[in-house]
C-alpha cells in the first residue's frame, strides 16, 4: 500500500483500543467516586441519613396490585437487573461467536476461572468454618468485569490488547459461576406455582425471535413479567436479567443485509421516499443481531448509571474505630481479603501454568505468564457482585460491615498487587520493541507457507487481497522462490485493510475458508487476479471454479473460528504496529525499504 494511504488497519485498532480503554477507564473512576462517596456520607456527621435515605420505601400500585420497596431494594433488585441483563448479553455472544467457541483457545481461562471460583471458596471456609459465617463463601467468588477492565486501563500496560481479551473471557466464565451461586444457593425455597409461570414465560421469550416485528416490546413485556415471576418464584428476580438475555440470539453480522441497505440506500439517493428510508432503516438495523443492538445500548448506562449508584447504595461501610478493630480480628473480613486476593492469585496462575504444561490448552499468541499473572492479582477486585452477595448471604448487618471491609480491602490490595506485578513482569521480561521484530514465530502447524519447512531462509508477510501493491509482490515473490527453490519458505499473514478496502477481510476468511479443503494458495491466487471481484457472491464463485463445497465453504466463511484465524493475525500487526501492505519480515527482522524481488534475495542472503 502507497505512503499516501494514511487511513490503515493499525492506527484505526489502536484508536478503537484507545476508545475502550477510555471508556473502562471512565466507568471505573466514576464508581470509585461513586465508593468513596459513599463511605464519606456514611462515616460523616451526616451518616445517620445514609442509612434512613436508601430505606425510603417506594410505592407502585397498577389497579389492584400494590408493590413495596425501599430505594435500595430498587437500586438491588431492579436497577441491578440491567447489569445482570448486559452481563448475560455479554456471556451468549462468547458463547456463541465469541473466545468460549475455540476449545483450545477458550480452556486456559475457562479453566484458570473455574479454578478462581474454587480455591477463594475453600480458603474463606477456612477462615470461618464454625463461625456461622461460612454460608457467605460466594462473596469471595466472583470479580468485577468494570473495575477489572477499568483497573488495567488505568495501570496502562503497553500492548494491552491480548490481556484484556484473556481477561474478559475469564470473567465472562467468572460471572456465569456467580449467577449459578446466586440462583442455587441464595435463594429463599422454590415455589411450584410461580416456576411454571416461569417456564412458560421463558418458552414465550424462547419464541420472540420468530415474530416478524415488534421483537423489542415484546422482550421488554414478557422480561418485565419473568421479572416478577422469578420474585414470586422464591429466586432472586435479578437473574431474570439473564434468562431474558440467554434467550436473545446472537450472531455474525450479516453481510447481505447490509448490501442490501446499500441498495436501498442508493435507490432513496436516486428517489427520496419514506419506504426506501424505512426499508433501508430496518435492512442495516437487521445486519446486526439483538443481542449486540442491546449491548450498545444498554452497556453505557449500566457502567455509569446503574453500577455507581449501586455503589453509592452498597459501599457506605462505617469506618469507625470500633467497626476497624473488630474487622482486624474477624475471621469474616480476613477470609474475604485472603479469598480474594490470595485465592484469585493463586487460583488463576496456577490453573493457566498447569493447563499449558498438560497441554490442555493454549494462550493466544503474545500472552506471557507474567501479564497473566498481573491480570490473576487484579482479579482480586471483587467489588460489585461481592456486595451483592453479602446482601443475600449475610442477615446480621454488623457481619455485613465487616464483609464489606473486607470487600473493600481487598479491592485496593488486589488493584496494587495486580499494578506491581504488571510492572515487574515488563521490567523482567520488556516487551519488545514495536514492530523490529516478528511478534510471533513461524508455526509450520498453523502458519500458510510455500517451500519446505525446515527451509534455511524465511520470508513473512503481511497482507491484503485487496491491495494492488499486494497483488503486484505476489511477482517479486515468485522471482525469489525461483531464486532460492526449497531453501527459501514464503509465509503468508492477514493484515485486511478494512479503513480502504472494504472486502479485504471477508477475502481473508475466503482463503482460510478455502484452505478447509486445502486450497489456500489456489483461492489467494484467483483473489489477487480478481481484485475487483469479492464480494460475497464473488468469493461464492471463486469457491465453485476451483471444485470446493461451496455449502461448506459458506458456512465456514463466517465460522468463529475462521473469523478469529484472521483477527489473530490482526492482532499481531497491531502489536508490531503495522502501517501499510504488504509488509515484510526476513527471518524474524522487519524489512525496510524496497520489496522488489532483488532488494528481497539481497535482504535474505544477507540474513543468513
Amino acid at each position: 500500500m502507497s505512503n499516501a494511504a494514511a487511513t490503515t488497519i493499525a492506527p484505526v485498532v489502536r484508536r478503537h483500543a484507545r476508545k475502550a480503554g477510555t471508556s473502562d477507564r471512565s466507568a471505573a473512576l466514576l464508581l470509585l467516586v461513586f465508593t468513596a462517596a459513599a463511605i464519606s456520607w456514611a462515616n460523616s456527621p451526616w451518616g445517620a441519613t445514609y442509612d434512613a435515605f436508601w430505606a425510603t420505601e417506594i410505592e407502585l400500585t397498577v389497579g389492584g396490585f400494590d408493590a413495596h420497596l425501599t430505594l435500595h431494594e430498587f437500586v438491588n433488585d431492579v436497577l441491578m437487573t440491567l447489569f445482570f441483563f448486559t452481563v448475560g448479553l455479554e456471556v451468549k455472544q462468547e458463547l456463541v461467536i465469541g473466545e468460549l467457541t475455540d476449545r483450545s483457545r477458550a480452556a486456559v481461562p475457562v479453566i484458570a476461572s473455574v479454578a478462581g471460583l474454587a480455591i477463594p471458596a475453600v480458603i474463606f471456609l477456612l477462615f470461618n468454618l464454625g463461625t456461622g459465617q461460612a454460608h457467605a463463601w460466594g462473596v469471595v467468588i466472583s470479580t468485577d468485569t468494570a473495575f477489572l477492565l477499568g483497573a488495567l486501563a488505568i495501570i496502562g500496560p503497553k500492548f494491552p490488547a491480548r490481556l484484556r481479551t484473556f481477561l474478559l473471557t475469564l470473567a465472562v466464565v467468572d460471572d456465569i459461576g456467580a449467577l449459578v451461586a446466586i440462583a442455587v444457593f441464595y435463594n429463599d425455597g422454590p415455589r411450584l406455582l410461580p416456576i411454571a409461570i416461569v417456564a412458560v414465560l421463558l418458552v414465550a421469550l424462547a419464541l420472540v425471535r420468530f415474530l416478524r416485528a415488534g421483537r423489542g416490546l415484546a422482550y421488554a413485556v414478557l422480561g418485565a413479567a419473568l421479572w416478577f415471576a422469578v420474585a414470586a418464584a422464591g429466586v432472586h428476580p435479578t437473574l431474570a436479567g439473564v434468562a431474558v438475555a440467554l434467550l436473545i440470539p446472537v450472531f455474525p453480522p450479516r453481510r447481505i443485509e447490509v448490501e442490501r441497505a446499500a441498495e436501498l440506500t442508493r435507490a432513496f439517493r436516486e428517489s427520496p421516499n419514506p419506504a426506501y428510508a424505512r426499508a433501508a432503516s430496518r435492512s442495516l438495523r437487521e445486519s446486526i443481531s439483538i443481542n449486540e443492538r442491546l449491548q450498545t445500548a444498554w452497556s453505557p448506562y449500566v457502567a455509569f448509571i446503574v453500577l455507581p449508584l449501586f455503589a453509592l447504595a452498597n459501599a457506605g461501610v462505617r469506618l469507625d474505630p470500633a467497626t476497624l478493630a473488630d474487622a482486624v480480628a474477624s475471621p469474616l473480613t480476613w477470609g474475604v481479603v485472603v479469598g480474594l486476593v490470595v485465592g484469585k492469585f493463586i487460583g488463576i496462575t496456577g490453573a493457566t501454568a498447569l493447563v499449558i504444561r498438560l497441554g490442555l490448552g493454549r494462550l493466544a499468541p503474545g500472552l506471557t505468564m507474567p501479564r497473566i499473572a498481573g491480570g490473576a492479582a487484579l482479579s482480586g477486585i471483587g467489588f460489585t457482585i461481592s456486595l451483592f452477595i453479602v446482601g443475600l448471604a449475610i442477615a446480621d448487618p454488623e457481619a455485613q460491615d465487616l464483609a464489606r471491609v473486607g470487600v473493600l480491602a481487598a479491592s485496593v490490595i488486589a488493584f496494587c498487587s495486580g499494578w506491581a506485578v504488571l510492572a515487574i513482569g515488563d521490567r523482567l521480561r520488556p516487551p519488545m520493541a514495536v514492530g523490529a521484530r516478528l511478534a510471533r514465530p513461524v508455526d509450520v502447524e498453523r502458519d500458510h507457507f510455500r517451500g519446505r519447512p525446515d527451509a534455511p531462509y524465511t520470508i513473512v508477510e503481511y497482507g491484503d487481497f485487496e491491495c494492488p501493491f499486494c497483488s503486484r509482490a505476489t511477482g517479486s515473490i515468485d522471482a525469489v522462490i525461483e531464486h532460492f527453490g526449497d531453501d527459501v519458505r514464503w509465509v503468508w499473514r492477514h493484515l485486511p485493510l478494512e479503513t480502504v478496502h472494504p472486502h479485504a477481510k471477508e477475502a481473508a476468511q475466503a482463503v482460510e475458508a478455502a484452505a478447509l479443503q486445502g486450497h489456500f494458495f489456489d483461492m489467494a491466487r484467483g483473489l489477487f487476479a480478481h481484485q475487483d471481484r469479492l464480494t460475497t457472491d464473488d468469493l461464492c464463485d471463486h469457491a465453485r471454479a476451483l471444485g470446493l463445497d461451496v455449502d461448506r465453504f459458506a458456512a465456514d466463511l463466517r465460522s468463529p473460528a475462521v473469523v478469529r484465524r484472521v483477527e489473530d493475525d490482526m492482532l499481531d500487526a497491531e502489536l508490531m504496529d503495522l502501517h501499510a501492505t504488504p509488509t515484510f519480515f526476513v527471518g524474524e527482522r522487519r524489512h525496510i525499504g524496497p520489496y522488489d524481488s532483488a532488494t528481497l534475495i539481497r535482504a535474505l542472503e544477507e540474513s543468513g
